[in-house]
């Protein structure tokens, strides 16, 4: 389809004010028009990740736009128009990407226009419902472990919320590196960690990780607050802490010093050679994405409440255009 039959207006979920997740709408707006080196994505899912709640309530990844805005930055769909320049797509191809990030990238909306460089071809095998729940969580996770650590094989990495949307994936992509994998969870997670690959599992809710962990190489951390200062006592000397929170006054750098390990921010970027990476892992069979539920664009709303009660397993997706 090219861009003279495709609609000229969409729907979309926008928010006049930043607040709690009744705030977002369901709108008719304007269909995007990709410009040059862009792709324009017809948006069959979209992933719902912290980011997204964050952005609604208090504009963390705003960039300093004002409502209304659309959020969602996980993308799954078909293209549907290339911009000047484009040889990487047509029209026709099955796609998956994180565009823009930390930008907005409005992928609540049934389409989106952003660089053909921010996508890559959807893993064979997987929908879209399935592909619309990888590109943030995998792509914080391979260029975490990958990119940052350097995870190589028989290192002990730990690996905090293991049963979420981006732990759940780290735990894959650590073990494919042949690490040994150690998740925190809650007892009803674990079996589900252990067929994902998990080592050694912890229950938080009744051990005390940082009192019987020690010489592990990387942390994963995607909580923050005393667990900075209780995952530090699990590094051995020359370890890596990554937090994919950003740094606060709480984090205590000059113990981590000390302690003579590197301790470090990682904001995730739009990476094409990383989501070719996470295909391949997906298509051999080493990563296995788990949607936990899926709602209707409509009920973004009650997305949002489910995410933010942290207690969910994987990932959350909107399913936008069949």
């Amino acid at each position: 389809m090219d861009q003279a039959t495709t609609p000229a207006t969409m729907r979309a979920i926008s928010q006049d004010a930043a607040g709690a997740p009744d705030v977002l709408k369901v709108v008719q707006t304007q269909r995007p028009v990709p410009g040059r080196g862009e792709i324009l994505v017809r948006v069959h899912a979209a992933g719902v990740n912290p980011a997204d709640w964050k952005t609604r309530e208090r504009g963390v990844f705003a960039n300093g736009a004002r409502p209304p805005f659309t959020l969602g930055f996980d993308v799954a769909g078909g293209v549907e128009a290339v911009g000047d320049g484009v040889t990487l797509f047509q029209a026709g191809d099955e796609v998956f990407g994180m565009p823009r990030f930390p930008h907005p990238a409005g992928a609540y909306a049934e389409y989106v226009a952003a660089p053909a460089r921010h996508f890559a071809p959807r893993p064979k095998g997987l929908d879209h419902i399935q592909a619309g729940a990888l590109p943030l969580a995998s792509l914080t996770a391979w260029q975490a472990l990958v990119d940052t650590a350097n995870v190589q094989p028989g290192q002990r990495v730990l690996i905090h919320a293991a049963a979420g949307g981006v732990g759940h994936l780290a735990v894959q992509i650590a073990k494919a590196r042949g690490a040994y994998v150690i998740g925190t969870a809650s007892a009803a997670k674990h079996e589900l960690l252990r067929s994902l690959g998990a080592d050694e599992l912890i229950d938080y809710r009744t051990q005390d990780f940082s009192g019987t962990l020690r010489d592990v190489d990387v942390v994963l951390d995607a909580l923050g607050g005393l667990n900075w200062a209780r995952s530090l006592q699990t590094l051995r000397p020359g370890g890596t802490l990554i937090s994919i929170l950003p740094l606060d006054d709480t984090f205590p750098a000059k113990d981590a010093e000390a302690a003579g390990v590197r301790a470090v921010f990682m904001l995730v970027e739009p990476d094409h050679a990383g989501l070719r990476e996470i295909t391949s892992l997906v298509e051999d069979g080493r990563l296995r994405v788990i949607a936990d539920e899926v709602f209707p664009l409509e009920e973004a709303a009650r997305a949002h409440a489910l995410g933010e009660t942290g207690r969910t397993t994987g990932k959350i997706v909107l399913s936008i255009t069949p």
